[in-house]
């Protein structure tokens, strides 16, 4: 099944079928299926709430807060980060359309009224996360533009004067042949600061496209520096429900708490379920390799 465009059916969008059967349809990701060499998405996503007193125990809103607005997401909005900056709410995500994947953003106070800002970074764009507060009198974001074939999946960094028109943009961090993140590599949620820097955890995944996350540390002051890296996942899939699943071999983090020197990573595990992990910062810090 995948959502297609159609201007005669509610929200733009209308499912298609086929035959599993069916010579023409290609199906060996999950995710995305092609058929006769078009591609399609098998999701359509959204944004729902869900809260906790102790950080273990949710409760889930059953109606979305947040769909698709507009053409250039008429496919869905996924993997959204948040950020509270100059007291609102920051939310960046991924806007999906027939135009391609771009990142979006919108803001609120109380989560009940939302005010969209549309496409910041247009395609093939994704895994936006703001930085917390103003560096040198800008706003900071990672990004990952995409090229499929010179380019890769790497992490870049930008700045804007308002949070809405972002310039100045720099590659910060590549994919590393030989090593977990061999193959792309993403931000994950906002950079924490610490005294030794802003530390970053990122997604990287190799060939086989198992995704680990990593932690890289980048200069306090001038952030497109990156001071050092993990050689190793500090988070790998192990677990039944992290290795078997909609999509397999998968842990992927947007959010996550710190509290003192403990940081708590809420993430996805295998594209299916969403899981907590705990640690300590000062753990983190200590795996880093300084930058050669």
């Amino acid at each position: 099944m995948k959502s297609a465009l159609d201007e005669h059916s509610p929200g733009g969008v209308k499912p298609v079928y086929y035959r599993l059967d069916d010579p023409q349809l290609s199906r060996d990701d999950p995710r995305v299926m092609s058929y006769a060499g078009n591609p399609f998405l098998t999701t359509l996503s959204h944004l729902r709430l869900a809260w906790s007193h102790d950080g273990r125990h949710f409760e889930i809103e059953p109606e979305p807060v947040l769909r698709g607005q507009g053409l250039l997401q008429t496919f869905g909005i996924e993997d959204c980060r948040v950020q509270w900056i100059d007291d609102k709410y920051w939310l960046t995500y991924t806007a999906v359309s027939e135009a391609g994947v771009a990142v979006a953003m919108s803001s609120t106070r109380d989560w009940l009224s939302f005010e969209h800002h549309g496409v910041i970074f247009p395609p093939h764009n994704k895994d936006c996360a703001l930085f917390p507060r103003k560096i040198n009198g800008a706003y900071w974001a990672l990004h990952r533009p995409s090229g499929a074939r010179i380019g890769g999946h790497n992490i870049w960094i930008a700045n804007s004067p308002d949070l809405c028109h972002f310039g100045d943009h720099r590659c910060l961090a590549r994919s590393r042949d030989g090593f977990f993140d061999s193959e792309r590599i993403g931000a994950n949620a906002s950079p924490i600061e610490t005294d030794a820097g802003w530390l970053l955890l990122y997604h990287g995944a190799d060939q086989k496209s198992r995704y680990g996350l990593g932690a890289m540390l980048l200069d306090r002051d001038q952030p497109w520096k990156v001071i050092g890296r993990t050689n190793e996942p500090i988070l790998a899939p192990m677990a039944d429900y992290e290795t078997s699943g909609f999509f397999n071999q998968v842990v992927f983090s947007n959010g996550h708490i710190v509290r003192g020197d403990q940081i708590d990573v809420y993430y996805g595990a295998a594209d299916q379920v969403i899981c907590g992990s705990s640690a300590r910062l000062t753990d983190i810090l200590g795996s880093i390799v300084p930058h050669q």
